[in-house]
């Protein structure tokens, strides 16, 4: 299978939000999705969208759908392993109303968060190319900056912090990632770094549930009052 890359007005420049169900701007990626596709019809399969709050006060960025998990249903971290400490942590600290059943359609709903995937198509190996990252932040930038009421940004690793200190105008010598790290950017805005909630990095207790609710413990210290 080969692919070509189109000739498309960025969508930094159409003021998108969301990519086309049918994006082409990853050739790669929309080799993948086609390739999932054919082997799985009834899945999502396609550029999954931000989920939660337009009047957000806090964002989390996440690095990628999973493959089986928001590739699958289409919502950010639902059906895979990371989703079940995210979500039971959004809801122990008031982010979250329902009950986290890891599908769609359990009714749960973020109040005051909101998931934005840094890239939004779901990578081979769960691996995005540095190109495909910065490609993606084309929609990244937008989604922040269409937050009216955004206090506070919590990255999920290391890739997920790199591209949104640039999404916010910062630089990432001055802004190194680490656990519980706070950076202020540019805009004011404040960003808190914390280990991605995989299955590997909570097995092997990189990340642990306390130090996972630290993170944000810290950014209740931003919630309007």
């Amino acid at each position: 299978m080969t692919s070509t890359t189109p000739t498309i007005d960025p969508p930094a420049r159409t003021g998108a939000l969301e990519p086309s169900r049918d994006c082409p701007l990853c050739p790669r990626l929309a080799e993948f999705r086609e390739v999932q596709r054919a082997a799985h019809p009834g899945w999502f399969n396609a550029p999954v969208p931000a989920f939660g709050d337009p009047d957000a006060w806090l964002a989390i960025v996440g690095l990628a759908p999973g493959l089986q998990g928001a590739n699958r249903t289409g919502r950010p971290f639902t059906g895979d392993f990371a989703g079940v400490l995210l979500y039971e942590t959004l809801i122990k600290f008031g982010l979250a109303e329902g009950e986290f059943l890891a599908r769609p359609d359990d009714g749960l709903r973020l109040t005051g968060a909101i998931i934005i995937n840094a890239v939004r198509c779901v990578p081979p190996q769960n691996k995005p190319t540095p190109l495909e990252i910065k490609t993606c932040r084309e929609y990244l930038t937008p989604n922040i900056e269409a937050l009216p009421n955004l206090k506070v940004v919590v990255a999920l690793g290391a890739i997920a912090h790199q591209s949104t200190v640039k999404a916010l105008g910062g630089r990432l010598p001055k802004a190194r990632f680490g656990h519980l790290a706070e950076h202020v950017m540019p805009s004011g805005m404040t960003l808190i770094d914390s280990y991605h909630c995989s299955r590997y990095n909570q097995n092997t207790r990189v990340l642990t549930t306390e130090m996972f609710e630290a993170v944000f413990e810290r950014a209740q210290a931003f919630r309007p009052a």
